[in-house]
């Protein structure tokens, strides 16, 4: 596998940070990386607030990371849910290697988000 995606905390709260790492291994070329997020069940979204500690000033639902700024083909980056839900979600983050606008491989991570 050439990308390997984390996120912490595995259950996450109401505007509680959540932190991800994305590790890309590809040996070729490859523009950078994009993260999706997928409230299931839901028409909410999901808000980055930044990578590789540079502050994202406008609200973004899908997080595009250019391979330029990646040191080391590593990625960080933030999000929070800015919604309240009365009923238990689950988040379904997507990381994709992209080069020039096709996806190589990606990986799939899942977030619990209970109600209240």
């Amino acid at each position: 596998m050439d990308i390997s995606f984390s996120m912490e905390p595995e259950t996450v709260r109401h505007e509680q940070p959540l932190r991800g790492e994305v590790l890309v291994s590809y040996p070729g070329r490859y523009d950078g990386v994009v993260v999706n997020a997928q409230v299931l069940d839901s028409n909410h979204h999901v808000t980055y607030t930044s990578y590789n500690g540079r502050e994202i000033s406008s609200n973004v639902a899908r997080l595009f990371i250019s391979k330029d700024v990646m040191p080391d083909n590593r990625a960080e980056f933030t999000a929070k849910m800015g919604f309240e839900t009365d009923r238990d979600l689950e988040i379904k983050f997507r990381a994709s290697i992209i080069e020039q606008h096709k996806e190589i491989e990606s990986a799939t991570v899942f977030v619990r988000y209970p109600s209240g």
